[in-house]
């Protein structure tokens, strides 16, 4: 009897608590409100499946905290004459787009200057950012790379002459000071760390409208350029954040307010944004600030070869499982590679731990290295992985062109008709290959080979002879990878026989 009364109590006691719950929620209630939608209110909104996107950011609190840093860059450029009429002025920079067929939709976008039409001083716009509180920015070369006077306006609106440190127009980035102290800086991000779908965030001077904010993604990494704008140690951030001329220099940020790269090109028909642009990786750009800072010049390394990408047939040539890595199609007689023992053929994999997927992957990581240190190449050397050490070298302005091999063919079941070259023949072609095509047919045809080519090698194999040819073509099986020389380039093209 005593425990049936103290449950029933307990059943009173619990009803009670929940009669008082029940006013206290009708209280606290919009009118309207069901007592359902109150519970699911208390409870809270079901757990968001992982990856699905739960809301949008306020980027209202990174703006304020970055926003100050980044600084609107006006030049005056030097003044240039127009072909044919002396006494005017070209236009400026951003204006060539050279002869390049694809540089015409790759802008550099700082706000071009006045039209030939207008006298001299064309001016220009671009932006930049504030790296040290004494007055360091970093913007892009070719903002003030043919400026006589460059000015920075500051977010309060304070104006200063600036002095151009260094130039790089390999990288497309410079660094300028200011004479300022306690200025405020940005924050730096790891371009390692980024993922396409990331939030990233521009703020620069589109059309001189100073401190625009401007948000997308990351779209893609890794991505080169094939602009004629020298940048081939460049490989970009891809992003759809609007950025337009006047952008260029201003700095690319992520989510949490660090910068991840500088604004430098996008790619449009129009000469405006059409969606797709392209920031320097900020890592890359702050080695090369390091060295002009230090030096007022950018020194990079090579290792002395040529490469290539691989695609999937020249991977099942050469052995491996997937397409990956920076296929070696030349090497420099004279140059560390050769004295490493990099052969043609080989596939390079990684470089200091730092995986190669792409070709151009590597000169844009090898670069970066200070000349005369150790480069610990990952190497896909005769269907096994090894590792070579190469001791890198000063990259010239004009490096010596990579070594010329020595090749042949196997005829009929590749389509090809080939004939031994003549010493005196090979020395005009400037070729140490001994077997010419003549005709193409059938699967080198659709490989792409062209009459005058030049053969090679066989999936890393140099061959002297048609015998030589034939016999590694025959322990190659159906996927043939031919080295074959073409005027003064080497490539890799893959042939499937099956």
């Amino acid at each position: 009897m005593g425990s049936i009364r103290t449950w029933s109590l307990a059943v009173i006691a619990g009803i009670f608590v929940m009669v008082v719950a029940h006013q206290r929620s009708n209280a606290d209630a919009r009118p309207g409100q069901s007592g359902a939608a109150i519970v699911a209110a208390a409870v809270g909104p079901a757990t968001a499946p992982a990856g699905r996107v739960t809301g949008l950011p306020d980027f209202s609190g990174l703006v304020a905290e970055a926003g100050g840093a980044v600084v609107n860059v006006s030049v005056t450029e030097k003044a240039q004459k127009m072909p044919g009429l002396p006494g005017l002025n070209g236009q400026g920079q951003g204006q060539g787009d050279g002869d390049d067929p694809l540089s015409q939709f790759f802008r550099r976008f700082q706000t071009p200057a006045p039209g030939p039409d207008r006298a001299p001083p064309s001016r220009g716009v671009g932006s930049g950012f504030i790296i040290s509180a004494d007055g360091y920015v970093l913007t892009n070369a070719h903002v003030v790379m043919d400026a006589s006077e460059v000015v920075v306006m500051l977010t309060d609106r304070r104006e200063f002459t600036a002095k151009v440190i260094g130039i790089d127009k390999a990288s497309d980035v410079a660094l300028i000071k200011i004479a300022a102290s306690g200025l405020p800086t940005v924050r730096f991000g790891d371009p390692a760390k980024l993922r396409p779908g990331q939030w990233a965030i521009a703020i620069g001077s589109p059309f001189g409208f100073e401190s625009s904010v401007t948000a997308g993604v990351i779209s893609a990494l890794g991505r080169p350029l094939s602009d004629g704008s020298n940048t081939s140690y460049v490989t970009f951030i891809q992003t759809d954040a609007a950025v337009n001329p006047g952008n260029s220099g201003g700095p690319l940020f992520n989510i949490d307010g660090e910068v991840i790269g500088i604004n430098s090109q996008i790619y449009s028909r129009t000469g405006g944004y059409m969606g797709v642009s392209f920031a320097i990786p900020i890592d890359l750009a702050l080695n090369v600030k390091d060295q002009l800072q230090k030096n007022g010049k950018v020194m990079r390394s090579r290792i002395g070869v040529s490469v290539q990408d691989i695609r999937q047939q020249l991977a099942l040539s050469f052995g491996l499982t997937t397409p990956h890595g920076a296929l070696i199609s030349s090497v420099d007689p004279t140059g560390p590679g050769e004295k490493a023992g990099l052969k043609a053929g080989d596939v390079i994999t990684s470089v200091n731990g730092r995986n190669i997927d792409h070709s151009w992957d590597l000169p844009a990581i090898v670069s970066q290295l200070p000349p005369g240190s150790q480069a610990r190449l990952g190497i896909w050397h005769d269907r096994k992985a090894t590792e070579v050490t190469v001791k890198t070298v000063l990259l010239e302005d004009a490096p010596s062109q990579a070594s010329r091999s020595s090749g042949e063919d196997g005829g009929g079941k590749l389509g090809l008709v080939l004939r031994s070259l003549q010493p005196s023949e090979q020395q005009e072609l400037h070729t140490k290959g001994r077997l010419l095509v003549e005709d193409v047919t059938g699967p080198a045809l659709a490989a792409g080979l062209q009459p005058g080519d030049v053969v090679l090698g066989v999936n890393g194999v140099g061959v002297a002879t048609l015998a030589d040819l034939k016999r590694e073509i025959a322990r190659a099986g159906h996927n043939v990878a031919l080295l074959v020389q073409r005027e003064d380039a080497q490539s890799y093209f893959p042939i499937d026989v099956g």
